[in-house]
Order: C-alpha cells, then sequence, then structure tokens
C-alpha cells in the first residue's frame, strides 16, 4: 500500500467515525449510554490501581514467605514438649 493511499485511508476512517459519533449523539437515549461508557470507564480505572496496589502487597507476601522459610530452616528443631499428667494419689482408708 502507498504512503499516500494509507494516509487517505486513515484520513477516511477518521472523519467516518466522527460522522458516525456525531449520529449517535443525535439518538435518543444516546446520553444514558454514553453516561454508562463514562462510568465503566471510571470503574475500569477504579480496579485497575486496586490491581497495581495488590501487585505490591503480593511482592511483600512473596518477600514474608522467604523470611519464614529461611527463619525455620536455620532455627534449632526443639523436640516437643512432654505433657505432664498428674494423677491424683488415693488417701488412705482411715479406720
Amino acid at each position: 500500500m502507498a504512503p499516500g493511499r494509507r494516509g487517505d485511508l486513515l484520513g477516511r476512517l477518521a472523519d467516518l467515525s466522527e460522522d458516525a459519533i456525531q449520529r449517535l449523539t443525535d439518538v435518543p437515549g444516546a446520553d444514558r449510554a454514553v453516561g454508562a461508557l463514562n462510568a465503566l470507564r471510571e470503574r475500569t480505572d477504579e480496579l485497575q490501581r486496586r490491581v497495581r496496589g495488590l501487585e505490591g502487597l503480593e511482592q511483600r507476601l512473596t518477600a514474608l514467605e522467604k523470611k519464614v522459610d529461611k527463619l525455620s530452616k536455620t532455627s534449632p528443631s526443639r523436640p516437643p514438649a512432654k505433657k505432664t499428667t498428674t494423677t491424683k494419689s488415693s488417701s488412705a482408708k482411715k479406720s
């Protein structure tokens, strides 16, 4: 495709899309649709910000897991403490 034709094609496409947007604004109920799309865009942006925050938390969690693994390997293993049970001694029968 020649460079001149490509620019012309993109220009025509831009003109057609502007024309289509102009026609959409004249359609009844279009303002509600545009409002819904704007709300969707805002919610999507908010979701992206939250996901970025989760990535930071995930990195911190990974670092903490590595520290716990390192500490669990370096600490001496202790045998589990024995439970001692006390039994009541039977009292001698009095006569």
